[in-house]
């Protein structure tokens, strides 16, 4: 997706981010990725089945989204 939409870049980062697993360092392979059953159950609820994938349509309302109510937060001083 990064490569299609370059622009997407950073908020694929924050998304990504702030969906790390805790303590991601301590354990292989020492990246910030989310834990798989999350992802599963985000799956699940949102499409019914815990290995879909989105599309990358969807995947880039979703960082919009959420970029737009991250600012939202801050604007707000939460």
């Amino acid at each position: 997706m990064a490569l299609r939409r370059p622009r997407l870049i950073p908020w694929l980062l924050r998304a990504g981010w702030a969906f790390r697993a805790r303590d991601w360092y301590r354990r292989p392979p020492f990246l910030p990725l989310p834990p798989r059953s999350y992802m599963e159950w985000r799956m699940e609820t949102a499409y019914g089945d815990a290995d879909a994938v989105p599309s990358l349509d969807e995947l880039e309302r979703y960082l919009v989204w959420t970029a737009r109510i991250r600012g939202q937060m801050r604007r707000d001083g939460r």
